[in-house]
């Protein structure tokens, strides 16, 4: 990473008594202020991974050893492949086995998955403790971290098993992401470019313009990407938590990538890598029902595949490859009666969600796809 360190932002999610604090800045993990007015126990657990723990377990403890008498950690194996029941057990026995009572807090130190499945652990821990976010990669500090949803995979359909449980606290340190792979910056990229067609045109045309120094690790570029993603998700969750109207918009591209993560296998891509195919496939969608035009789809394409992500969509099945998208896409959480609802672009920065005819759906998917 290049350029001087941030300074430190802080976001407000207003949720009356759920109301919570993200901070982004350089070298927050490590800084024992950081979790100042966090709330008081004995005991705590910190859930992370067998990539992160090396990287970052004893910063945080280091913060965290005045605070707590008692602190634990469980180290789940890495991946999305084992974002489970299995693994979710994993931390339930170590809350259990430690003897944790209901005032213990459990804080989330990794990505996406170990944030989730903290999360939904915290929220069925005794019917509910404290937890505490700190995402170290960009996916899970522009979305998963904030927002409050927490959830595990079903083979078939992705994080179809959660709940809604706010966080205490968000903590973005961006030092974090100097330690990220390359595929993984990438990731987080399409989570930061879905802001722009749903909410802010002029945030697109800044990721357009500075997509080279995103992926350079630019402290600056990264601060500013991070916060005004986090202002948008957090004005669209404080308006609606539970995801009953404003909020579904959050998931522009994630009805195809849920598709193709499931298909695919948990892990063979990234969840940022199907998201940010699956926008090219709303994209085309929303065309071919005449609410945007052949120029802003290529425009929106060209600036996926610049972030490095996919932009050709997998084929999942030979025999009926269009018809097992649908069957996927069928096993999701926006779906009313059988029927797929896909977030849609219908004006500049404006997003939709409504239904499309199974034909049209057919016909964008065959020619996303590559073909064998």
């Amino acid at each position: 990473m290049t350029s001087q360190p941030a300074p430190a932002a802080r976001i407000s999610i207003e949720l009356g008594d759920r109301s919570y604090d993200i901070l982004i800045g350089s070298g927050l993990l490590g800084q024992a202020d950081a979790y100042e007015g966090l709330p008081a126990s004995t005991s705590a657990l910190i859930v992370t991974n067998t990539t992160v723990a090396p990287l970052y377990l004893a910063q945080l403890k280091q913060a965290l050893a005045g605070r707590h008498a008692q602190l634990h950690e469980v180290v789940l194996p890495d991946g999305e492949a084992f974002k489970t029941w299995e693994t979710l057990n994993l931390v339930f026995d170590a809350l259990l086995g430690h003897g944790c009572d209901r005032k213990t807090v459990v804080y989330a130190l990794g990505g996406g998955v170990v944030g989730d499945m903290t999360g939904f652990a915290a929220a069925a821990y005794m019917r509910g403790v404290p937890f505490v976010q700190v995402p170290t990669t960009l996916l899970a500090q522009v979305d998963s971290s904030v927002g409050g949803k927490t959830a595990i995979n079903h083979p078939l359909g992705k994080n179809m098993i959660g709940a809604f449980y706010q966080p205490q606290r968000v903590i973005c340190d961006l030092g974090t992401l100097a330690t990220l792979p390359e595929r993984e910056l990438s990731a987080g990229l399409a989570e930061i470019i879905k802001y722009g067609p749903i909410a802010d045109t002029a945030f697109l045309d800044w990721i357009e313009a500075h997509m080279a120094g995103l992926r350079r690790r630019e402290v600056d570029l990264l601060a500013h990407a991070v916060r005004r993603s986090c202002e948008i998700k957090a004005h669209v969750v404080g308006v609606d938590e539970r995801e009953s109207g404003l909020r579904a918009i959050l998931n522009f591209g994630h009805t195809f990538g849920h598709a193709i993560e499931a298909g695919l296998g948990y892990g063979e891509w990234l969840h940022g890598e199907a998201v940010g195919c699956g926008m090219v496939m709303a994209a085309r969608l929303s065309q071919r029902l005449g609410l945007v035009d052949a120029a802003w789809v290529a425009r929106l394409t060209t600036l996926i595949a610049a972030a490095g992500l996919p932009v050709v969509a997998p084929v999942l099945d030979v025999a009926d490859n269009a018809g097992r998208y649908l069957a996927l896409m069928r096993v999701d959480k926006k779906a009313e009666a059988g029927e797929i609802k896909f977030v849609l672009i219908d004006g500049p920065g404006q997003a939709t969600v409504r239904g499309a005819p199974d034909a049209l759906v057919r016909e964008v998917i065959d020619a996303s796809c590559a073909v064998a």
